[in-house]
């Protein structure tokens, strides 16, 4: 019962109980001064009484209760009084000590002769005594007091011919129950107050706190940003500089473009990790769950960093657990996306820092979860250093020079496994190396989804599926345009590029296409009012199927969607993405639609 009161307390409640307990043992001291002063005028009318016997216990029962009450300061002094529940009792309990001298010198009193009814008085006065120090807590006040009072009230009504100073004990002591009762309230008004003037404060502390530490973010991802994005642009710039032919250069070499290409995917990666970032930060990034091939999805990265590896000399092997091999059933439970993200970070950053040596990669079963472990022959670092690779936008000077980066994946990595519901570990020793553990939910039952490779595979195999196509695409940017365009050549198609929605209009009307792409913000005329166009118009491409190239906004898909578009695209466009969305368009049944206007 005591165990299920404690968990109802809340802690405004606690925060009540120790400015009580706090009030009444800062009275502890004038306590035992008040008790000290009236000792001696105790003692001066005690010398008068018949039973000297009595004296002598009553100084025992002082010295029990003063050694009681030092004792009881020294103990709130220790960590053990933080415990409210046990420092309550004991307060409690000291006042219960005062009450029981004071029902002993009412007993003193029955056998003291002529001081009898002095000495009931000074009984009367310990009682009031009792209930004003026992005030500022009221279970404490509704304890002591009436114990403190009993005695010296029995003892006067115990004999007839002191009735009238009954009366007059019991007047002094329920007027004394009186003001320590309004005191106590007036206490516990004072401490609500307190309270909640502290929650206030601690409430904008807090928000003084977040601020600092969002401004200190914000300013954070400016400095690596305007670090990345400069180093990274300007390398991509001088080696189109150098294609286009300014300033009398030569055409860059292979080794150049390379270097552009990986400056390039460097500064997106960079972008994408700090947008992740804020959005974990904001509590706004989330997770699909759904069961997948743990197995190759690690084989699929190590497969992409292997020639990395193989540049810089080094050995990068892989172990499987035989348990997870040839499984009819069992997967990985988790966001198939981020846990790539995670993986690909920690054998990058394998890659990148091991000099020389080997990086192993071990898929193992672990009390009912899938482990990926990345370990490596890098540097090494010490706890510090590794305490400071997991914080946001703070890298590691020593193993980090000349290194690019934002210093954001290793804590996106772990902000992300623990919204999966599992965790990234790490453990490293100097001139060793360094082991990264990856823990996921693992499902013994559960069935692998197909990848999407093979599902653009099994669409793009599908009956009717035309291997080469006409595109028209509508594109205001030209680096969009240009990117868009490669995907699709690519891809093996050819294209037609309009530069607003009006020109691919007029373009739909005079020759045939097999497909549209559509940007929604163009100039003359938006994508939304370029379909409307072509839906309503006599042409050879009413009925071709359309996608709207969206920037991610449900309102522009709808409004695409309203106008005639078929299939909808969100920027920024992958191959893969680009290549399901034909899929889909080659897979929809037109030729109704084509014979009736026809």
């Amino acid at each position: 019962m005591l165990a299920e009161r404690r968990l109802k307390t809340s802690p405004m409640d606690g925060a009540r109980l120790a400015k009580a307990l706090d009030a009444q043992a800062a009275l502890l001291s004038y306590a035992l001064g008040v008790f000290a002063v009236s000792l001696p005028l105790f003692v001066w009318v005690g010398s008068f009484a018949a039973n000297r016997a009595w004296m002598t216990a009553s100084f025992a029962i002082f010295a029990i209760n003063w050694g009681a009450f030092y004792a009881a300061v020294n103990w709130l002094r220790d960590d053990a009084s933080q415990d409210l529940n046990r420092r309550a009792r004991i307060q409690v309990l000291c006042g219960v000590l005062w009450a029981l001298c004071v029902g002993q010198i009412s007993a003193f009193a029955e056998g003291a002769g002529p001081a009898r009814e002095t000495l009931l008085m000074l009984a009367t006065a310990g009682a009031v005594l009792c209930a004003f120090f026992a005030a500022p807590y009221l279970p404490a006040l509704l304890i002591v007091a009436p114990m403190a009072a009993a005695g010296p009230l029995i003892a006067q009504f115990s004999h007839p011919d002191s009735r009238q100073a009954g009366e007059l004990t019991w007047g002094a002591t329920a007027l004394a129950l009186t003001l320590s009762m309004i005191l106590n309230r007036m206490f516990r008004r004072q401490h609500d107050l307190t309270v909640s003037h502290e929650e206030l404060v601690d409430e904008r502390l807090r928000v003084l706190e977040e601020a600092e530490r969002t401004a200190r973010s914000k300013s954070d991802i400016v400095a690596t940003l305007s670090h990345e994005i400069r180093n990274g642009l300007t390398g991509v710039t001088h080696v189109l500089a150098a294609a286009a032919g300014k300033g009398g250069r030569a055409a860059p070499s292979r080794e150049q473009l390379n270097a552009a290409l990986d400056a390039a995917q460097d500064l997106i990666s960079v972008l994408n990790a700090t947008l992740d970032s804020e959005t974990a930060e904001s509590g706004r990034l989330s997770v699909e769950t759904q069961p997948f091939d743990p197995v190759r999805l690690v084989q699929d990265l190590v497969l992409l960093d292997k020639p990395h590896a193989a540049t810089k000399g080094l050995e990068l092997a892989v172990h499987v657990d035989p348990l997870l091999k040839g499984r009819d059933k069992g997967a990985a439970v988790a966001d198939a996306l981020r846990t790539r993200q995670i993986i690909a970070n920690i054998l990058g950053n394998a890659v990148k820092y091991t000099v020389r040596g080997r990086i192993e990669v071990r898929v193992e079963l672990r009390d009912g979860l899938v482990a990926v472990e990345v370990a490596d022959t890098g540097p090494g670092l010490t706890a510090e250093e590794m305490e400071h690779a997991f914080e946001p936008f703070r890298r590691v000077e020593r193993t980090g020079a000349g290194v690019n980066g934002a210093g954001l994946g290793l804590s996106l990595s772990r902000q992300l496994a623990r919204l999966m519901g599992g965790a990234l570990d790490a453990r490293s020793a100097v001139g060793v190396g360094s082991c990264f553990t990856l823990t996921l939910p693992f499902d013994p039952a559960a069935e692998c989804e197909l990848e999407e490779e093979q599902l653009d595979a099994i669409v793009a195999e599908a009956p009717g599926a035309p291997r080469t196509m006409r595109v028209l695409i509508a594109e205001d940017d030209a680096l969009n345009a240009a990117m868009l365009r490669a995907i699709l050549e690519q891809l093996g198609h050819q294209v037609v590029h309009a530069q607003n929605g009006r020109r691919a209009a007029d373009l739909a009307k005079i020759a045939e296409f097999d497909l549209l792409m559509l940007d929604h913000r163009m100039p003359v005329l938006d994508g939304p009012g370029a379909a409307a166009s072509l839906r309503a118009a006599d042409g050879p491409n009413r009925q071709t199927p359309i996608i709207a190239v969206i920037e991610g906004d449900g309102e522009e898909a709808s409004e695409f969607l309203d106008a005639g578009a078929d299939i909808v695209l969100r920027k920024p466009v992958s191959v893969a993405a680009v290549a399901r969305a034909l899929a889909d368009a080659s897979a929809l049944d037109r030729s109704a639609a084509k014979s009736e206007a026809a």
